[in-house]
């Protein structure tokens, strides 16, 4: 999972108000204020947009899969689903068990030894996974977590990773100790009969010494299981299985992100008894260390159909429609003096077209901060990322709705025309 720096973050929020509420013929005003039905009974909103509601504006997202604003967007079918699945009561365990193995089963070429569960986002997914690596299926030990008496209590990690990651939490919740290494000569001399995982985190692969397939390969010599958090790291598609294919024993996605699954579901990925081990470390089982990671039958089966939309989608014209898009912002800052754009695709993590925003700092006085504050505070907001070198932005249009390219290039173009030096 790919942290946001805070000062990127900082005031995000700050000064944002309502869209407008769309009018509805045939509807009377007062009724949809209230929103109520004609019998004084609470009726759905008939605003097309419910934040008008609370008084809050809404964000059109050209930078990504931000866990902070809520993702991606559900599919309409994954809403159908969970709309379906909130009319029945159903067995929570057997649901678990079911939409994992249907979603295992559309991964076409995942080992056969191999499953999947739907978890309470990739972080629940980590939790109860490192846990279940812990414990194995015995529900004495699981009960027992964070006490390790008599149980393997150290992780394997990269200092690298372990010093720049957000979710070391997720991992010591379990109890146990996190062994910093940095060459294969260190992992040699790091393995115990204490060791219980090797841990990797892919958004940080560039900056280790061992890169992801050497650290499977590692783990493989030892007989030890292995994960990969790889939260953020669809598309592409053959990335949901590449990593398993690779060695790793446990492999965590984020289901609000690139897969349009409810935000507050996950997906664990993995061998069959390891991800048994991390459901029964997980809601609605008790006493568990994930007794509080809980997913709603309605997330549940959302997660179930989000996946099958995913893979269902034609990727290759998705693709082509994000390109086209950043084109046209690009066409029309083109037209700016002193403006340039370049097209580039993220090495690993949100690995989608993406276009960076440069400019002259002679000709505009303007730095990326305050472009960011001068875009976040139009109705609606735009969200773009800003650059580390402080004359630029970046942009992603694999989350844009419709025409909303049109109104981040109109924003932009207003922005340089408001700062020009």
């Amino acid at each position: 999972m790919n942290p946001i720096k805070s000062s990127n973050r900082r005031n995000f929020l700050a000064g944002l108000a309502s869209l407008g509420a769309a009018t509805f013929a045939g509807w009377p005003a007062k009724a949809l204020a209230m929103g109520r039905k004609a019998d004084g009974t609470l009726a759905a909103s008939a605003s097309t947009n419910i934040y008008d509601e609370l008084g809050l504006n809404t964000i059109i997202n050209g930078w990504g899969t931000i866990t902070l604003i809520g993702g991606s967007l559900i599919p309409p079918e994954a809403v159908a689903a969970m709309d379906a699945a909130s009319k029945h009561y159903v067995n929570i365990p057997d649901l678990l068990e079911a939409t994992g193995d249907r979603i295992a089963k559309m991964l076409k070429d995942l080992p056969p030894d191999h499953t999947t569960t739907v978890t309470s986002g990739a972080a629940g997914a980590i939790m109860c996974g490192v846990a279940g690596t812990l414990t194995g299926e015995d529900r004495e030990l699981i009960s027992r977590l964070p006490d390790l008496t008599g149980m393997k209590s150290e992780v394997i990690i990269q200092r690298v990773h372990h010093e720049n990651y957000g979710y070391n939490q997720q991992i010591l919740a379990s109890g146990v100790k996190m062994i910093d290494v940095e060459y294969p000569d260190d992992v040699h001399r790091a393995v115990s009969d204490r060791t219980a995982l090797f841990y990797f985190v892919n958004y940080l692969d560039p900056r280790g010494r061992i890169k992801v397939e050497a650290w499977a390969q590692l783990a493989r010599q030892h007989n030890i299981p292995c994960f990969n958090d790889c939260a953020a790291d669809t598309p592409p598609v053959s990335h949901l299985t590449d990593y398993n294919k690779m060695g790793y024993d446990l492999v965590a996605f984020s289901g609000g992100k690139a897969l349009r699954g409810p935000q507050c579901a996950g997906l664990l990925v993995g061998r069959k008894d390891l991800v048994r081990a991390a459901r029964l470390n997980a809601a609605p089982f008790d006493p568990t260390l994930g007794r509080g990671m809980k997913v709603g039958k309605e997330e549940i089966v959302g997660m179930w159909k989000a996946m099958e939309v995913y893979l269902n989608n034609n990727h290759d014209d998705l693709t082509q429609e994000w390109w086209e898009k950043l084109e046209y912002v690009s066409k029309a800052l083109r037209k700016v003096q002193g403006v340039s754009t370049a097209f580039f695709i993220p090495e690993i993590a949100n690995h989608v077209p993406t276009m960076r925003i440069e400019w002259d700092p002679r000709t505009f006085s303007l730095t990326s901060h305050q472009a960011l504050d001068f875009l976040r505070s139009g109705k609606p907001a735009v969200l773009l990322e800003g650059g580390s070198d402080g004359v630029s932005l970046s942009m992603a249009s694999f989350l844009l709705q419709p025409g909303e390219e049109r109104i981040i290039a109109a924003r932009l173009k207003q922005m340089f025309q408001t700062h020009s030096a």
